[in-house]
C-alpha cells in the first residue's frame, strides 16, 4: 500500500513538472511546424514568467498576470515572426537573440521595479493559481488504486494543469482535423505549393507563431503564478531547451510529444523523490547528479535513442515569393 501511494505520489508531481514542458513543447510544435524554428522558447517562458509575478503582484490578480504573460511573450513572438518571416533573417539568430533579451530583460527590470535582486514580490494564495478539488474526493481516498488515482493523480491540481493536458488533443484535432492545421502543416513542407493555392504564406507563419507566444506566456505564467507564488532570476532553468528535445523526439507530433515530456517530468519528479535516500550497493546518491538526471536524458535521448527524425522541409528556410 505504501509502495503504491508512493508510485501515486511520484505520478501527482510528474503530472505537475511536465507542465511546463508540455506547454512550450507544443508551442514549438506549431511553429516549426509552419517552418519557423524557434529556439527562442526559453526566452518567451522567462519573460512570460516574469510578466505574470510582475502584472500579479501589482494588480493583485493572477488573472492580469496571466494575461500579461501571454501579451508579453506574444509580442516576442512577434518579434521573432517579424526577423524570420517578414525580413527572412536566421532563424536560429533570433531565436537565440530573444533568449538573452529575456534574460538580462527581466533581471534589470525586476531589481529596477522591485529592488529585490531581480525577484518578484511573493503573492499570496488567493491570488494565485491553487488547486481543484474534485467532489467526492475525501469519500474515495482510501478505495486501493482507484482512490490514490482520483484523489492524487487526477484531483488537486489548478486550472493551468488541466488547460495543459486539454490543449494535447485540441493540438492533435486542430492539425490533422481542420483546415487550418492542413495548410499549416503544407506550408512547413512545400511553402511555394500553398502559394500557387492562393494561401498566404506569410499570414499562415504568423498566425502559427502568435499560438507559439500564447502557449510560452501560459507555460511561464505557470511557473510563477502557479507552480511558484513569485518569479526568481532565470527561473525557466533551461525547460524551453527540454521542451525542444522532447519536440524532436516526439517527431513533431502532439500525443508523442505529451509522452515525451511526461517522461521528463517524470525523471525530475523521482530525482526529488530519491533526493537523500539510500540506495542498494550505490549507497546515497549526490543530489547535483539527481539534479542533473533531466539534463542527462536530454543529451542521451538527443545522441542517438530517437531513430530518425525528419523535420518540416521547408523549416528554418525564409520564403520568398516567386513574381
Amino acid at each position: 500500500m505504501d509502495m503504491l501511494h508512493s508510485m501515486f505520489l511520484i505520478l501527482d508531481s510528474a503530472t505537475r513538472l511536465s507542465v511546463p514542458l508540455l506547454l512550450a513543447c507544443l508551442a514549438g510544435l506549431y511553429s516549426e511546424r509552419s517552418g519557423i524554428f524557434d529556439i527562442g522558447l526559453e526566452g518567451k517562458m522567462l519573460a512570460g514568467a516574469f510578466a505574470a509575478g510582475a502584472f500579479a503582484a501589482i494588480s493583485g490578480s493572477g488573472w492580469v498576470g496571466l494575461m500579461g504573460a501571454i501579451v508579453v511573450s506574444t509580442m516576442l513572438a512577434l518579434v521573432h515572426g517579424y526577423a524570420s518571416i517578414t525580413q527572412r533573417g536566421n532563424q536560429i539568430v533570433s531565436g537565440v537573440a530573444i533568449n538573452f533579451v529575456a534574460a538580462g530583460l527581466t533581471a534589470l527590470l525586476g531589481q529596477a521595479w522591485f529592488s529585490q535582486g531581480g525577484k518578484t514580490p511573493q503573492i499570496s494564495n488567493a491570488i494565485r493559481f491553487t488547486p481543484i478539488e474534485f467532489p467526492g474526493v475525501d469519500a474515495v481516498r482510501d478505495i486501493p488504486f482507484l482512490g490514490g488515482l482520483y484523489s492524487e493523480l487526477l484531483s488537486g491540481h489548478n486550472l493551468i494543469v488541466y488547460i495543459a493536458y486539454l490543449a494535447v488533443p485540441i493540438t492533435w484535432w486542430v492539425l490533422y482535423r481542420t483546415r487550418f492545421g492542413l495548410r499549416l502543416r503544407a506550408v512547413g513542407e512545400n511553402p511555394a505549393a500553398v502559394d500557387t493555392a492562393g494561401i498566404s504564406v506569410i499570414w499562415l507563419r504568423y498566425r502559427a507563431v502568435m499560438i507559439t507566444g500564447l502557449l510560452c506566456g501560459i507555460a511561464g505564467a505557470y511557473l510563477s503564478i502557479a507552480q511558484s507564488s513569485g518569479f526568481i532570476k532565470d527561473m525557466t532553468a533551461g525547460k524551453g531547451f527540454i521542451a525542444l528535445a522532447a519536440l524532436i523526439f516526439a517527431k513533431w507530433r502532439p500525443i508523442q510529444a505529451m509522452g515525451a515530456c511526461f517522461l521528463f517530468g517524470l525523471l525530475d519528479a523521482s530525482a526529488i523523490r530519491l533526493q537523500g535516500t539510500e540506495l542498494p550497493i550505490i549507497g546515497e546518491v549526490p543530489v547535483q547528479i539527481m539534479q542533473a538526471l533531466p539534463y542527462i536524458l536530454t543529451v542521451v535521448l538527443l545522441a542517438g535513442f530517437i531513430g530518425k527524425a525528419i523535420p518540416p522541409k521547408a523549416g528554418g528556410v525564409a520564403y520568398t515569393k516567386e513574381r
